[in-house]
């Protein structure tokens, strides 16, 4: 999603200038305080008067949006698929590189999509730094029209978000977009650079 907007925020007897952000799969405020609401978190998402209201464990949080409010409770309280994140659409040929994950399998064929090694959409597992080499290699198949996506772990040592932003440019890739892949793994979508 990646919507900001700047705003007025209140949480916890607390009032503040800031910026809102919209993430995949949570709301951020940062002001004079800063609140990160995981989606999986809201008790209640409620657009009233221009304001966005957010209840969690951790309290309330108002976001004054305007017109917009009702815009990211939709969005909130309907959050697009995995599929729809990665672009899979149906009758797409989709890869799957590095990446064992039958849900995701039963996802891509329940689509209308199919695995097929011959794709221009590739979805490649990285575990660890070594695996981004590969990159070269993978920009050539999918060439001026695909895309590939590099799913790699959230918060460890071994792989970092600005290790695959590094390894995407140094194949002559261009990083376009991030997704939320699972609770446990990113992904970040890679395409030719146009000339």
């Amino acid at each position: 999603m990646g919507q900001e907007i700047l705003c007025t925020a209140k949480f916890a007897k607390q009032t503040s200038q800031g910026k809102a952000l919209l993430e995949t799969d949570y709301v951020l405020f940062r002001g004079d305080f800063r609140v990160k609401v995981p989606f999986a978190a809201m008790k209640s998402v409620k657009p009233r008067g221009g304001w966005l209201e957010i209840k969690s464990p951790e309290g309330a949080l108002a976001l004054q949006l305007g017109s917009a409010a009702e815009k990211w409770a939709k969005k909130i309280l309907n959050p697009p698929a995995r599929l729809d994140k990665l672009g899979v659409k149906a009758g797409m040929r989709v890869a799957l590189i590095n990446l064992e994950d039958e849900t995701l399998v039963k996802e891509i064929v329940e689509r209308g999509a199919s695995i097929d090694a011959k794709a221009n959409l590739i979805l490649y597992g990285a575990e660890k730094k070594p695996a981004l080499d590969r990159l070269n290699e993978l920009g050539a198949i999918i060439g001026s029209e695909g895309s590939l996506w590099i799913v790699y772990p959230k918060g460890i040592r071994e792989i970092r978000e600005g290790d695959v932003i590094a390894a995407i440019r140094a194949s002559g890739l261009v990083d376009v977009k991030v997704a939320s892949f699972s609770p446990t793994h990113t992904a970040l979508k890679a395409v030719t650079r146009k000339s």
